[in-house]
């Protein structure tokens, strides 16, 4: 039977304290997930694993459950005598998640416990700032770090071109630039997969991310496909799963998303840019739209700022706004948002009249 170091799996010294707290336990990673059924790793084995029914009876929501990258403490070391069974599931650092299809919409974790998230966007077709901004908020709010990696290059025949816009929008953010064709060509992506570093890569389908993960493993862990027709990516990860890279380093490969449905998101770190103007907006209240002295919309007209990336930050304020409403507060709250922007075009109003009494 094979021992394993946790360390090389992630394991820190706050995970290490927080688990001595669970006496008769042990402590375990979640490395798969498959329904109800988990792989968890232990210092003796990767065995399967199950939650405890106490746990399930008293789980609130799929997010307390465990998920890929959780630590957890069970209650065997090795799986000769049947399935672990999950008693506790560790504090998390960081939670990756999206939300799920359904009524009422609920919150999918994806991963746990990350360092660092590479969004993986290729650069022929897949090529898409608004999507960008949509995973870079979702990164932002999982408190883990964001890095966009751009996959592909040998397919983009403007690439300073494509570097730029993506550092336009992608504020504060490590950007990278890789190629599968030759063995330099993933080599930025090393330091950021060092030992006890956990790196979970997110993307759509065929953008590459299997095959970045096969190079840094240095061997062919995932099975990889060719791009479809009109360069759309096919499906070839279908579950989440954790992989230990040979300089001990951690990474969690996700499948595909066709749809990024946002449950939370943080708006304020991924549109930097915009919320620094608001800021200078004549009205705390400003909506931006016809109110005086706004300095979003002048912005706009001096060509300083992309209506693109504007419409793409009001588009996500109300689709996060807008969560958890039934239709007709949905409504109502659509009401409100339309004509509250009047309120500063009153303002206006008023201390212009009263500008003239004075005279």
């Amino acid at each position: 039977m094979m021992e394993t170091n946790l360390f090389r799996v992630g394991l820190t010294a706050r995970f290490a304290q927080e688990a001595t707290l669970y006496d008769s336990l042990y402590l375990a990673r979640v490395s798969r997930q498959n329904k109800s059924l988990y792989t968890v790793i232990t210092e003796k084995a990767e065995i399967m694993a199950e939650v405890s029914g106490k746990m399930a009876y008293t789980a609130y929501g799929i997010d307390d459950y465990p998920v890929v990258g959780d630590w957890v403490m069970v209650d065997r070391l090795s799986g000769q005598s049947g399935n672990a069974i999950i008693h506790q599931i560790l504090s998390r650092t960081s939670l990756l998640s999206r939300k799920a299809a359904g009524e009422p919409p609920q919150l999918q974790p994806i991963a746990a416990n990350i360092d660092t998230i590479f969004i993986c966007m290729s650069l022929n077709q897949n090529f898409n700032l608004r999507r960008l901004e949509r995973y870079l908020a979702v990164a932002w709010d999982s408190r883990a770090k964001p890095v966009v990696v751009l996959t592909k290059s040998d397919l983009c025949e403007n690439l300073s071109v494509r570097i730029a816009e993506v550092n336009s929008i992608a504020l504060g953010v490590d950007v990278l630039v890789t190629s599968s064709i030759n063995p330099e060509g993933y080599s930025v992506a090393l330091p950021y997969v060092s030992e006890r570093q956990t790196v979970a890569f997110v993307g759509s389908s065929g953008v590459g991310k299997s095959t970045l993960i096969n190079c840094l493993s240095k061997e062919q862990k995932l099975t990889t496909t060719e791009t479809g027709e009109n360069d759309k990516g096919r499906h070839t990860t279908t579950y989440r799963q954790l992989l230990v890279l040979p300089n001990g380093g951690v990474v969690i490969d996700t499948p595909g998303m066709r749809e990024l449905q946002m449950e939370g998101a943080d708006i304020a770190k991924t549109f930097v840019d915009i919320e620094t103007l608001a800021r200078t907006c004549r009205f705390s209240d400003c909506t931006h739209q016809n109110e005086p002295g706004c300095a979003v919309r002048t912005s706009i007209q001096q060509g300083l700022l992309p209506v693109e990336r504007f419409r793409s930050y009001q588009k996500l304020q109300n689709e996060l706004s807008y969560q958890g409403l039934d239709s007709n507060r949905r409504e109502k709250k659509k009401i409100d948002k339309m004509f509250g922007g009047m309120a500063g075009m009153k303002q206006a109003r008023r201390e212009a009249k009263a500008k003239n009494n004075h005279r």
